[in-house]
């Protein structure tokens, strides 16, 4: 193989490798946030409305910095309530790059809200709309001068990718459970003649639960955890624990793991920093930064991420209390 092996192409045959689900390790296809509690649309169709107005939000992931072709993401998303809150409705728009492959897709969001009591909603969900696929295979150098080529890098990928997804969302004041399945059809390439037989898009699935705890009347504690798990993976984990002060800045950590072979071992991948600082009514602002504490943070130990969220029409007569999730 050629000297010109380079990161790049690391990363490349890294998603490569999950696309044809030739590893556990890196069957994990879907997006990856520190800050998913404040970004559930992206993992969800029935958090749409949640909030009780119109909500714009934007994330953006610089994830393993310092290695070249590594995974940088950017997502948007609104939703807002109808029909006296009984609907939501909501948009999600993102784009996600890792070496040669560039994904670009939108997801259109409703969520039947039924009232289980006076602060008690439970939502469920639907999402639909498509994916596009691209991939310069064809500029990967995998070998030297003169010696064919590997057919798996002979051509070029583009393809539309159709998909819908579902989900449940169970929230009041102060607690939220959450449990979803973005990503319903099981998209073969072959099927859209790629040159990749045995590339797939694998079904994942989250489930999501916090609750928000007051320890004075100006201190509040919000734990929060993530299960994730995608077809042919180990299960993901992520803990968190936010401390709010006054309901306008929020400092947090959480802990992600992985599990390795069996429901017993599991190993760190990163420890996450984060601060939530609510700068009006409508505006608040986020950063996370992740310490990657796996072999691979020997090359890139760091992630960060920054979030904006801007919510319309805030007011006593549309939210009486602070919505922390």
């Amino acid at each position: 193989m050629s000297n010109k092996f380079s990161t790049k192409l690391w990363a490349v045959v890294l998603l490569l490798a999950s696309w044809a689900g030739g590893s556990r390790a890196w069957a994990q296809q879907d997006k990856q946030f520190s800050q998913y509690m404040f970004n559930m649309l992206a993992l969800n169709p029935a958090y749409a409305g949640s909030r009780d107005v119109l909500s714009a939000t934007a994330l953006y992931r610089s994830q393993w910095v310092g290695l070249e072709g590594a995974p940088q993401t950017g997502t948007f998303t609104i939703d807002m309530p109808l029909n006296r809150e009984r609907v939501g409705v909501g948009l999600q728009v993102y784009n996600d790059r890792i070496g040669l492959f560039n994904e670009t897709g939108a997801m259109a969001s409703y969520a039947f809200r039924i009232k289980m009591g006076n602060r008690t909603t439970l939502a469920l969900g639907l999402q639909g709309g498509v994916t596009n696929l691209t991939a310069r295979l064809t500029e990967v150098q995998l070998v030297p001068a003169g010696v064919s080529a590997d057919p798996a890098f002979a051509q070029n990928i583009n393809k539309m990718l159709p998909n819908f997804g579902t989900g449940i969302y169970l929230s009041n004041d102060r607690s939220y459970l959450s449990v979803s399945v973005p990503r319903l059809i099981k998209n073969r390439l072959s099927d859209y003649d790629s040159g990749i037989n045995r590339a797939v898009v694998r079904r994942h699935a989250y489930a999501a639960a916090g609750f928000v705890v007051g320890l004075s009347q100006v201190l509040k504690l919000k734990p929060s955890m993530l299960v994730k798990y995608a077809e042919g993976a180990p299960l993901g984990f992520d803990g968190n624990v936010n401390l709010w002060i006054n309901d306008r800045v929020a400092l947090g950590v959480s802990l992600r793991k992985n599990q390795f072979y069996s429901f017993t071992d599991y190993t760190n991948d990163a420890v996450v920093g984060m601060v939530e600082l609510q700068m009006s009514d409508q505006f608040r602002l986020g950063y996370a930064y992740d310490r990657t504490v796996s072999r691979l943070g020997q090359v890139a130990p760091s992630s960060h991420e920054l979030m904006l969220r801007y919510e319309f029409g805030f007011g006593k007569s549309k939210i009486l209390t602070p919505r922390y999730f």
